[in-house]
């Protein structure tokens, strides 16, 4: 399994993007080299946004500063894992702060939780054979419906899930919302997720350069590769979009990969788990 790995997700490149998701507030510039908090930046002042559209929702946060809001940073807080992948955070005038650093807009944005959100995607995978020629990888990639861009079939941790079971769940809404077969088969189908997604291996967990991180509130996630080695199982599948995505697909592994937040991170280390043997 791989590690946060700083060394590549550490500069914001997509959670820097001039415009925040889903609105017209405008980042304040952050340079590379003023991206740590360590680093001084006098004239830094971020405009502050939280998204009508998380007001009142369940399971979202309530503001910080009310009185009924007392949460527990760094630590599991009731059915709410506080706890970051990537270690402590900080915590500034009651705000948590970005582990990795600014990112030019205060708040939390269209996230729900304050300080780590946490995602689980499944990387399922299969091999494309080629006539007289090495196989490719291939996995399954779905079109969200937000942004236009292909991405894994992940979701957010319902308060008390286990991740493992929401990377299942992710999966079966986004990628195969309906698979048109008689009830009978329909159980046979859902014993045969049952043997396939209990063998799924853990390949990433850490922060996620998402264009919806703020200083106070960001994407971490645990990325399980699920892989159909004899091609009998999910590779065999008239794959449909549902939920949050658009389209649906089984898309080559390739260099020139471009896909949603850190999702190509995590597609490429599977691709080194299955050809570095």
């Amino acid at each position: 399994m791989i590690r946060p790995a700083f060394s590549t997700m550490s500069i914001h490149f997509k959670c820097r993007s001039r415009l925040y998701p889903r609105s017209n507030v405008e980042r304040f510039p952050v340079p590379d080299e003023k991206v740590p908090w360590f680093v001084e930046y006098k004239d830094y002042k971020p405009s502050t946004y939280n998204s009508p559209s998380i007001e009142g929702k369940p399971w979202a946060d309530n503001e910080i500063g009310n009185p009924a809001f007392k949460p527990k940073w760094n630590d599991v807080d009731g059915n709410v894992n506080r706890k970051s992948y990537v270690g402590l955070y900080e915590i500034k005038d009651g705000y948590p702060l970005n582990p990795v650093g600014r990112t030019g807009i205060v708040g939390r944005g269209v996230l729900g939780r304050w300080g780590p959100n946490h995602a689980a995607d499944p990387v399922v995978t299969r091999w494309k054979q080629l006539n007289n020629k090495e196989p490719v990888l291939q996995f399954i990639a779905i079109k969200r419906r937000d942004t236009g861009e292909w991405a894994l079939p992940g979701g957010m941790v319902d308060p008390g899930e286990k991740v493992a079971a929401t990377a299942i769940r992710e999966f079966q809404e986004e990628a195969m919302n309906s698979i048109e077969a008689t009830e009978d088969e329909k159980a046979e189908w859902k014993a045969k997720f049952h043997r396939f997604f209990s063998a799924g291996v853990e390949i990433y967990s850490g922060y996620v350069d998402d264009p919806r991180n703020t200083d106070n509130a960001w994407m971490e996630t645990v990325a399980y590769n699920f892989h159909d080695e004899s091609g009998t199982i999910v590779a065999a599948l008239e794959l449909k979009a549902g939920d949050d995505a658009v389209g649906v697909r089984w898309v080559d592994i390739t260099n020139d990969l471009n896909l949603y937040a850190s999702h190509k991170d995590i597609v490429s280390a599977v691709l080194k788990r299955h050809t570095d043997k």
